[in-house]
């Protein structure tokens, strides 16, 4: 199937789509023998790509677990130098993280060069699920658990309601699902009713388990992991049919003539 040149060297591992096209640009890249130019398209399983005299064969699609520990940032680099997730993973393909876990917060993290599963691991339409497992500096208060579990409001928008559930007697230890991804919301949240967070871990997401990944070690994903993973994220757009309640009234008109409602409101109804 024919595809966008750049997007091509991109996913054989050759270059970022960004500087795959600058090496378009340059007169380095040919297919079936004739210098490729900006914006062409070719079929990798057909055509002949040569990049800087190199064949360029199509990569194979990875998928990886992560035990990050904190102290390394999610990014593929750093402009800062400092250490980055790519610096625990040593795999021939050019692979990336799939959204962000904050530097102080440790746990499960997917890397992929498969753009089409990243996309559905991380837009939010999708409504992914992620658990955390957060240590707390205070107890977690029952009004605060009722607060998250209804959703609250951050100065960013409110929150999604939060699935909780306590496994410590002293209320300092508390796993929460929730399927956004804004920055640090899980410790705003926490910090929001009072009970600020000293320690965060990722433990799931979606439907694969940390298990006993050790800390800073990865694994690539099962077949049969990745598979229930986009399972998961086409069931969570499926759309859903709506119920008109009955006797509600649809249209312009609803509650009578605007004639009608304009002389009850001149009549003394009160404006909130």
């Amino acid at each position: 199937m024919k595809q966008r040149l750049h997007k091509i060297l991109a996913s054989a591992g050759i270059a970022s789509r960004r500087k795959a096209e600058q090496l378009i640009a340059e007169g380095r890249v040919q297919v079936n023998g004739e210098t490729a130019t900006v914006g062409d398209f070719a079929d990798p399983d057909a055509d002949d790509i040569v990049a800087d005299g190199n064949q360029v064969a199509a990569e194979q699609k990875r998928y990886l677990l992560l035990n990050k520990p904190t102290g390394f940032v999610t990014t593929v680099s750093d402009p800062h130098g400092r250490p980055t997730v790519m610096d625990l993973v040593d795999v021939r393909e050019r692979v990336y993280p799939i959204g962000r876990l904050d530097t102080d917060t440790e746990g499960l993290l997917l890397l992929t060069n498969d753009g089409n599963f990243s996309q559905r691991m991380a837009h939010p339409r999708f409504e992914i699920e992620k658990t955390y497992r957060a240590e707390l500096r205070s107890p977690f208060s029952e009004e605060g658990e009722m607060l998250l579990a209804r959703g609250i409001r951050l100065e960013d928008g409110p929150t999604a309601p939060a699935k909780l559930h306590i496994i410590s007697k002293r209320r300092r230890r508390v796993d929460i699902t929730i399927h956004e991804g804004r920055n640090r919301i899980v410790r705003r949240m926490f910090e929001s009713v009072g009970s600020p967070v000293i320690k965060l871990r990722r433990i799931r997401f979606g439907s694969v388990n940390l298990d006993d990944v050790p800390k800073g070690r990865w694994r690539d994903l099962e077949g049969r992991e990745v598979d229930a993973l986009l399972k998961l994220a086409a069931e969570m757009v499926r759309p859903k049919r709506r119920q008109r309640p009955t006797g509600s009234v649809v249209g312009p008109r609803a509650g009578g003539n605007r004639s009608s409602r304009s002389r009850r409101t001149t009549s003394g109804a009160k404006h909130s």
